[in-house]
């Protein structure tokens, strides 16, 4: 890997995984599959829009997949395609990596 030259295909790699929420919404469904309220749950602070639509573009990029469960009510549930399965040794390693260099901000006590 040459890291002196620039790759069209790891700056478009970037761009789909760097956006705010998308690396925790992948790495709640490493466990299986989600309902969309759970993988809110799991994030903590995003909006409903804002998660409706990181789901539509990981949808799209072939990352995750949306199935319709047939039920009453009918339930829907996101999980990782193939392509998106893959990105499992990336979340390990950016966790490694976090767990060794990247400390805890301490709040004030009463602010949070």
């Amino acid at each position: 890997m040459d890291v002196l030259n620039f790759c069209p295909r790891y700056e478009r790699a970037v761009r789909i995984l760097a956006k705010p929420w998308t690396p925790l919404l992948i790495r709640s469904l490493l466990a299986g599959p989600r309902r969309f309220s759970e993988i809110r749950a799991y994030i903590g602070q995003i909006s409903d829009r804002l998660l409706s639509q990181r789901l539509k573009e990981l949808e799209r990029e072939g990352i995750i997949a949306r199935q319709v469960i047939p039920s009453t009510p009918v339930r829907i549930e996101y999980s990782l395609t193939p392509k998106g399965r893959e990105l499992e040794q990336v979340v390990r390693a950016l966790q490694a990596w976090a767990d060794r260099w990247v400390e805890l901000e301490t709040a004030a006590p009463g602010t949070r």
